[in-house]
């Protein structure tokens, strides 16, 4: 019976720091969800794989200095059921990115949309 209950007390813990470890990955804490910028620049990097696909754009900050920002989207599922596919957008792209800025200040966000070179509208 001590047996059983520790071993029941045991996949609990790792069960729950499991969890705890799936919510604080999820977390959009890092970005500034009440605010939305916009930029127009030249992709630069796509990187479409799991967790997360990212989108790097070169682009004028508020100076008019090229930084190269990054943009983190969702995983492939979820970017497949919104249209984007490994090809749909290339180096050398002209894009423009909608999206919530990181906190901190850096060059970087979560999408909210992006127009492709193409026009089409993807959010």
């Amino acid at each position: 019976m001590r047996r059983t209950a520790v071993g029941i007390f045991a996949v609990t813990v790792l069960a729950l720091v499991w969890a705890a470890g799936l919510h604080a990955h999820h977390s959009h804490s890092m970005f500034d969800m009440s605010r939305e910028v916009s930029i127009a620049g030249t992709v630069t990097t796509v990187s479409y794989r799991n967790p997360h696909v990212f989108l790097h754009v070169d682009a004028k900050n508020d100076s008019g200095v090229v930084v190269s920002w990054a943009i983190e989207m969702s995983n492939i599922s979820n970017m497949q059921s919104k249209g984007i596919y490994g090809g749909t957008f290339k180096v050398g792209d002209v894009v423009t990115v909608k999206f919530n800025p990181l906190k901190d200040g850096k060059y970087g966000g979560n999408y909210t949309s992006i127009v492709a070179a193409d026009g089409k509208v993807y959010e």
